[in-house]
């Protein structure tokens, strides 16, 4: 199993929308809805705090890929900005946060497009999020019925270790629950996989992204 850390999650997406939407989610997910997929090739890494994946020290830098409209990225020319408006912030961060997991767990053997994807935490419950997941993944999103999964894991894990003493010896996890549709681990559809040919178009803002972080890596990355 792999898994990949990140750093700049939630509180960075809050960061951006106290200095861009008013301090308002609605506000945010307003931008995020009106601004276009792949976001005019606006391309942006936000690192608020120091990044695990790729290791990056604090700072924003943000690039306009020039006529790029997802069919080539032969002859385009890259611009790189102080500021983007604000709802192509907003995008740029959403974008960015997840083409980045997106191209990372496809370098550990993610199939493209994944069978599905299970969104947990805060974010879950924002379905113009999940919007933005399902065109750059290309797949289903699932979410469970508590977005908490980390406080549920760690009630979970107690309960089974209580269970474990109890019994005086190790019993399988599935022990604790009969029928997992009927546990707050069930999952449910939130948002359908978008069109694919909008995935294969992030692919290719996806490959200039990673041409963009390594540059960065190699300048400016921790070691």
């Amino acid at each position: 199993m792999v898994m990949l850390v990140y750093k700049n999650g939630s509180l960075t997406r809050e960061d951006v929308r106290n200095c861009y939407a008013e301090k308002s989610w609605d506000v945010f997910n307003k931008f995020l809805e009106q601004t276009p997929p792949l976001n005019g090739g606006k391309i942006g890494f936000y690192y608020k705090d120091h990044e695990i994946l790729p290791p990056m020290p604090v700072g924003f830098h943000r690039y306009i890929l020039q006529n790029f409209n997802g069919e080539t990225l032969d002859g385009l020319n890259l611009q790189e900005v102080q500021e983007f408006d604000p709802p192509s912030e907003v995008r740029a961060l959403i974008e960015g946060q997840f083409l980045s997991m997106r191209a990372h767990a496809e370098r550990f053997g993610m199939p493209s497009p994944p069978k599905r994807i299970i969104a947990t935490g805060g974010a879950s419950a924002n379905k113009s999020i999940l919007s933005s997941i399902a065109s750059i993944f290309g797949c289903d999103i699932y979410t469970v019925q508590r977005p908490d999964s980390a406080s549920l894991g760690a009630a979970l894990r107690a309960a089974h270790g209580w269970l474990c003493n109890k019994r005086g010896s190790f019993v399988p996890m599935s022990c604790m629950y009969k029928d997992l549709d009927k546990t707050s681990l069930s999952c449910k559809l939130s948002m359908a996989a978008e069109d694919q040919k909008l995935v294969s178009k992030y692919a290719l803002l996806m490959k200039k992204r990673m041409e963009l972080e390594n540059n960065l890596i190699k300048k400016l990355g921790r070691y």
